[in-house]
């Protein structure tokens, strides 16, 4: 009786293990919940029907709802050149590179898939393949073609385009049909009508570099690496770190980007704005160059002509954009130690706004920096007039007092922060997350189920051997 006692201790401190080495698989989770089932008889039903809970369908596939989901199995062993292949690809770094970021966020609507979302995840089975190929296998596989010389970017054509006349140029605007996934089918990626310029900064490389190659008319799939998408940061909440995506992307418009004397003040509003997001997201992710150059685009565009007649209220609206821009990028430049600029940047605002606390404040710790201390105090005490609460200006203040007593600067932590993901921009960008938290959350009760049970069995043994 004692060895089935341990036995049953053995298997769930295995489970136990496997579920924090990967995440809890699907074949544990499904012995975890017949082990636990009596935990969860009050849950709401919907809650249990998690992505990968979803009954087999009649023909043997699985589905995400409607979606066909992706099997990904191990396979056969590789050719000797695939493996070679894939040596290389792993000798191969993925960071040290600029890494560009979609812009402005798309919400993806929590609702029954669409036809062309039912057709995509069929073109993904297909691609597959019957053994259900990884995303590890697609990139050393001989039918895809390489955008990237490292191999990290590759294209599958589905649709032949009109001919190499229809490529589009760096500084025009295209637009495409966008739709991506994570390898393990997680949808966090959908446009139907996705426009951008081309080398402008506004989307992932591999959107860059993929579209310059395609044709008009050209359907194609593109499978990145995660240094040419969202790098080791990832984008929180739904893309990891590092991650590699497969978009479906075609290629429906080409036309020269359209000249700034011909918008509307809204329509400059709307370009400016998003640039200046685009920028904050480079800023978020310490991306500063990128941001400076985001950050100058919105100014550009946010810069009236004189020949513009506009109304008082769009020339107030437009002042105050100039100066959000601006400020923003004084902070960039200030993080990159531009001290001039920052002083430019700063001076502009002030002739907007003369009390605006956040033009004084990094003026006046820009010229503390350069000794100019009087004068920074000034400034900045000024600034802490119309912030008194301020803590970053209470510190710039106490900093030029021990500079001017010949007092040591404060030592700061040798802890670095870790850069934040840019959540504002990003907030609630795919509804598919509220499936993750409830199946993360579902996941937890399984782990503390089985460790509940672990000590129950080790108790019990205890109390054996003692009787024995």
């Amino acid at each position: 009786m004692l060895e089935g006692y341990n036995q049953v201790l053995y298997t769930l401190f295995y489970r136990y293990q496997m579920s924090r080495k990967v995440g809890i698989v699907e074949e544990v989770m499904t012995e975890l919940q017949q082990d636990v089932a009596q935990h969860r008889n009050n849950q709401d039903s919907k809650e249990l029907e998690m992505v990968w809970e979803t009954p087999p369908q009649p023909d043997g596939t699985e589905t995400i709802g409607n979606i066909p989901a992706v099997h990904l199995q191990e396979t056969d062993p590789e050719p000797e050149e695939c493996r070679e292949n894939e040596r290389m690809l792993q000798r191969t770094p993925s960071f040290g590179k600029t890494v560009k970021f979609l812009l402005p966020p798309i919400t993806i609507d929590d609702n029954a898939p669409q036809e062309e979302e039912m057709l995509f995840f069929q073109t993904v089975q297909e691609v597959m393949g019957s053994k259900g190929y990884t995303f590890r296998h697609l990139f050393t596989t001989d039918q895809w073609i390489d955008i990237t010389e490292d191999k990290l970017l590759r294209k599958k054509i589905l649709k032949r385009g009109l001919g190499e006349a229809t490529k589009a140029l760096p500084g025009q605007e295209v637009t495409v049909y966008l739709i991506g996934i994570l390898e393990d089918g997680s949808l966090v990626e959908k446009d139907p009508k996705l426009s951008f310029v081309l080398d402008e900064g506004d989307v992932i490389q591999a959107l860059e570099l993929g579209v310059r190659s395609m044709q008009l008319g050209e359907a194609a799939l593109l499978l990145t690496n995660g240094l040419y998408a969202f790098g080791l940061l990832g984008r929180d909440p739904d893309i990891p770190s590092d991650a590699s995506l497969l978009y479906k992307v075609t290629l429906l418009k080409v036309r020269d980007k359209p000249s700034l004397g011909v918008l509307s003040a809204a329509d400059r509003i709307s370009l400016g704005n998003q640039k200046r997001e685009c920028g904050n997201f480079h800023f978020e992710r310490e991306e500063y160059r990128s941001a400076m150059h985001s950050y100058s685009q919105a100014l550009s565009i946010l810069t009236p002509n004189s020949t513009d007649l506009l109304s008082s209220e769009e020339e107030e609206e437009i002042r105050e954009h100039r100066i959000k821009c601006l400020n923003n990028l004084a902070a960039t430049q200030l993080k990159l130690h531009h001290f001039d600029d920052v002083i430019n940047s700063c001076n502009a605002v002030l002739e907007m706004d003369v009390n605006n606390a956040k033009a004084l404040y990094r003026k006046g710790k820009v010229l503390s920096e350069r000794g100019e201390y009087e004068e920074a105090m000034v400034i900045l005490k000024q600034a802490l007039k119309l912030e008194p609460t301020t803590k970053a200006i209470h510190a710039e203040l106490s900093k030029i007092v021990r500079r001017q007593k010949g007092q040591p600067e404060i030592a700061k932590s040798s802890v670095r922060p870790k850069p934040k993901a840019h959540l504002k921009l990003r907030e609630d960008l795919n509804p598919l997350i509220r499936h993750n938290i409830k199946q993360g959350a579902t996941n937890r009760m399984l782990v503390f189920g089985a460790m509940a049970a672990l000590v129950l069995s080790l108790v019990t043994a205890f109390i054996l051997m003692r009787e024995n």
